[in-house]
């Protein structure tokens, strides 16, 4: 028998509820940062807007600032000591989807500092998803851009201003900011004992200064044959071509604000010629270094640039920056990989995902701002052999901000995979947090069945403005249950506190109301906390389930403002 709910309202002692012992939610975030909107400016507020294809949704609190004339300008005090800056910004695009150059001014107390060309080549994608560059497509996303400045010096107390000036070949009609980090970098790293530099003669002996894809293919090759390291000193190194990264290989650099692999943009265009670090092996260990990439579109028959591959077991990927590729890291086959500290920026896809054959695994305190697809995903395909049984990974203490398209975190299948400890804010074209069936997880002869299994996982996480959204699902909940093509056992949601969402709060849907796609059982909500939901379109709940929903869930000791349930087959038990 179903139960349906038009407005409940459960009200319940809290001293327990918020958090019982309650640990840092999101990653430990070493920058500050400002709000172009809470900044004096003589330029123009814009937002708050919650609906797709305008820029304020992809804002940072669905608020910006547009300095549309020379001279305007955001101001802002440091409260910190800093030496590095990262501007988030949008200009417009031009006519034929190529972009527009403009110039931001950076005064610390009133002293010029230095000149910031920027551009929206990154930026801008129309039409219907994969997308294009074309301004003809309409409906336009990915408005923004982030710029990074090291090697300042900035005292707490200290009036930072950043000023639109036009300069020599700019031409965009106006500059928008949304927002300003600061951060105080440490020196950079030395280079380990034991080591061998890519810029060492012995790898450079042609003469070769300006590519570097020999000199590290090489470089690897002697580390592998004396047991050594591999050593990226500070300075942008261009690399054009797949980097195999062998079994048993450090590759070490002095920082990720100071070590960089950088794509060549000319030939970028050329899915063969990109920066692309390919694993291979066991036992590999990347650390303090930058992948920045030159890609400004979306295929998905091309293959992924950024890290990718196999990491077979007990490999780590520690404190790398990457951005401006297809994905972050979209790794397989690996089996006690652990992923921390580590930023994925403005990429064409997802942040990071766990894809083919991953056991074991670990994301920690990693945090994507700016991607094109999930903020960090957990997918069990089949599209190759799988080594290992995939299941029992870990998303913890990670940040997720402002995609331009899909979600904060997803898991898609597997056994017993974890979210915990993390912080989503601004997920405006999806669910801070999915669990769905939509991509396939059976191998073709149907041997292989990744389907969901044991216990997921979702707990101890904090949901801001989230829930917006999707082009191809209409608006999502900030948190949603999928059940699309399968049935979905056992979930466990525990410890939410979901605010200010966009559409509903928590729902359960189903892609077709007409006729049974999935089944969800043995799916328990206990301490979650719904204060507002609907900002973004109204008409919205605190959990709602669809029609064509299957199934039941149960809820505990939860402050859930009006629930909704128009499926005839699903039972919402408290």
């Amino acid at each position: 028998m179903s139960i349906k709910f038009n407005c409940i309202i459960i009200i319940l002692v809290f001293k327990t509820f918020i958090s019982p012992a309650q640990e840092n939610r999101g990653a430990t975030i070493p920058w500050t940062t400002y709000e172009a909107e809470d900044m004096k400016t003589t330029g123009t507020v814009m937002g708050p807007k919650y609906g797709p294809y305008q820029v304020e949704t992809e804002s940072s609190g669905q608020k910006c600032v547009k300095l549309s004339e020379k001279g305007q300008s955001i101001v802002f005090t440091s409260n910190t000591n800093a030496n590095s800056m990262v501007i988030r910004f949008s200009l417009p695009d031009s006519k034929n989807g190529n972009g527009t150059n403009s110039t931001l001014c950076l005064y610390v107390n009133g002293k010029l500092i230095k000149n910031c060309k920027i551009r929206s080549n990154y930026a801008w994608l129309y039409g219907k998803y994969p997308f294009t560059n074309s301004p003809d497509a309409g409906v336009p996303r990915h408005f923004y851009d982030e710029v990074r400045i090291k090697d300042l010096k900035v005292r707490k107390g200290d009036l930072i201003s950043i000023k639109r000036e036009d300069q020599e070949g700019d031409d965009a009609g106006y500059s928008i900011i949304d927002l300003v980090d600061l951060e105080d970098i440490a020196p950079p790293l030395k280079a380990p004992v034991n080591s061998l530099s890519i810029t060492d003669k012995a790898f450079t002996e042609s003469g070769l200064t300006t590519d570097y894809t020999q000199a590290l293919k090489d470089c690897i090759a002697k580390a592998i044959e004396t047991g050594k390291s591999v050593w990226i000193p500070a300075g942008t190194f261009k690399i054009t071509g797949d980097i195999i990264v062998p079994a048993n290989l450090t590759i070490q650099g002095a920082g990720m604000w100071y070590s960089i692999l950088a794509g060549d943009e000319t030939l970028y265009t050329n899915m063969n010629r990109r920066v692309r670090l390919t694993g291979d092996g066991s036992n590999i260990h990347l650390a303090d270094f930058a992948i920045v990439g030159k890609l400004n579109y979306r295929k998905d028959n091309e293959p992924n640039d950024g890290i990718v591959g196999s990491y077979g077991t007990n490999s780590t990927i520690s404190r790398i920056w990457i951005e401006h590729t297809k994905v972050g890291m979209w790794v397989e086959n690996s089996q006690n990989l652990k992923i921390t500290d580590c930023r994925m920026r403005n990429t064409m896809a997802d942040g990071i995902n766990f894809c083919v054959g991953m056991s074991q695994s670990t994301i920690r305190n990693c945090t994507a701002r700016g991607t094109g697809d999930d903020c960090f995903a957990i997918w069990p395909a089949t599209f190759k052999v799988q080594k290992f049984s995939p299941g029992q990974n870990l998303i913890i203490n990670c940040t997720a901000q402002l995609p331009f398209l899909a979600n904060g975190a997803a898991i898609y299948g597997g056994e017993s995979n974890k979210i915990s400890n993390c912080s989503f804010v601004d997920i405006s074209p999806g669910s801070a947090i999915l669990i769905s069936t939509t991509f396939p997880t059976e191998s073709k002869d149907k041997r292989i069945n990744n389907n969901f299994s044991g216990t997921t996982v979702v707990e101890n996480c904090d949901i801001k403005t989230s829930g917006g959204f999707d082009h191809e699902w209409d608006w999502r909940a900030a948190v949603e249950i999928c059940i699309d093509k399968r049935s979905i056992a056992g979930i466990n949601m525990r410890n939410l506190n979901i605010d200010n969402s966009l559409s509903n709060g928590l729902s359960v849907i189903a892609k077709n109301g007409d006729g049974q796609t999935g089944v969800l059982t043995n799916t328990i909500l206990q301490n979650i906390n719904i204060s507002n939901y609907g900002i973004g379109v109204k008409g919205r709940y605190g959990l709602y389930i669809s029609n064509g929903a299957y199934g039941s869930l149960n809820v505990k000791r939860s402050n859930i403002r009006e629930m909704k349930n128009v499926s005839e087959n699903f039972t919402i038990v408290q």
